[in-house]
């Protein structure tokens, strides 16, 4: 007797429901690998045959060549590294931080309850801001910081005890998100000013910086939901064994956590590995990555699609290779058997 309750699989299907099934996912996959392959073949063709095209496949419709690929990694093998050498330090050392800081912060709205108090958020912003406009208008900005210090010291011990009005952790992590809704181009300005002002634009560290802060509110949004849905009998237990706050997050969230860790490092890192308006302002020569690179294949005679092409694959690959590499721990069950009942 069949059990009403058992879902039902891919082997309870009819033979025409399978058939159209396995049609849908043919038909959407060709969709989504299409424009990879016409990345392929356009990064094997000549000039002339691109515009002349379009043609298909290769052998057949036209004769496929390498002399893109050579001139992008031999003849212009100094313009080419440089680019994708700042990708990949940008990208690591930002979606790490942004990990590590994210993670911590995530952690600390789950579990520790804060009740911070308007009047005192206030104080800290309009501090910040005359700190900027100081900065701005020609102060020195290591005077500035001491200076703006040693104001919000005073104002917090004195202003800031007045105000009773505070806010949740649910509070603060909506603020949080809200930062990732506001558009990069709303703040990309003043962030050109502020490291033009303090000499390091067109420098790694400044995008590492910027990349960081743009991704740590996407972090902690991911990781505080994961962390919601780890077991707190597992803290409770390692708290009464006379483990630390700390310890108990180092030693028993962190190694759990490693499957919603992993694919939201993944996510950050696509998100800093393409990102391409910030680039574009904070960057010249010497700091110029992989998407800046490619806008910039656009001659007097408009978009060289062989050249980017080219360029493009030699983004997405390595991006491809890591995710293959690292799918066995976003598909793992990290929590299985965690809590015994």
């Amino acid at each position: 007797m069949k059990n009403p309750l058992r879902k039902r699989t891919a082997l309870d299907l009819s033979p025409p429901a399978k058939v159209a099934g396995y049609a849908s996912l043919i038909v959407w996959a060709i969709i989504v690998l299409f424009p990879i392959y016409w990345l392929v073949i356009t990064s094997l063709k000549l000039p002339i045959q691109v515009a002349a095209g379009p043609f298909y496949i290769p052998g057949i419709d036209f004769t496929p060549t390498f002399d893109n690929w050579h001139y992008i990694l031999v003849d212009r093998f100094s313009d080419t590294v440089r680019p994708f050498a700042n990708t990949i330090i940008v990208a690591l050392c930002s979606s790490t931080l942004a990990l590590i800081l994210g993670s911590s912060g995530a952690y600390a709205l789950v579990r520790f309850h804060y009740r911070p108090r308007i009047g005192v958020i206030a104080i800290w912003i309009v501090v910040i801001l005359g700190t900027f406009v100081a900065v701005a208008l020609g102060a020195p900005w290591p005077l500035a910081v001491v200076a703006a210090i040693a104001v919000l010291l005073i104002l917090l011990q004195t202003v800031g005890k007045r105000f009773k009005r505070t806010l949740a952790n649910s509070d603060v992590s909506f603020w949080l998100i809200s930062q990732r809704m506001m558009p990069p181009v709303a703040v990309v300005i003043p962030i050109y000013v502020l490291f033009q002002t303090i000499g390091m634009l067109d420098t790694l560290p400044a995008l590492i910086v910027t990349y960081t802060a743009a991704n740590l509110a996407i972090v902690v949004w991911l990781m505080r939901d994961y962390f919601l849905s780890i077991p707190l009998d597992l803290e409770e237990s390692a708290s009464v064994d006379g483990a630390s706050s700390f310890r108990t997050f180092r030693s028993i969230i962190l190694p759990i956590s490693r499957p919603g860790l992993v694919a939201t490092w993944i996510l950050v890192l696509v998100f800093s590995w393409n990102e391409y308006l910030l680039a574009l302002f904070l960057s010249s020569a010497n700091a110029q990555t992989m998407p800046v690179m490619v806008a910039a294949q656009n001659s007097t005679r408009g978009p060289e699609w062989w050249y980017m092409s080219v360029l493009i694959l030699l983004m997405i690959i390595p991006v491809i290779i890591l995710a293959v590499v690292l799918e066995r721990f976003i598909a793992s069950g990290a929590l299985r058997g965690a809590v015994k009942g």
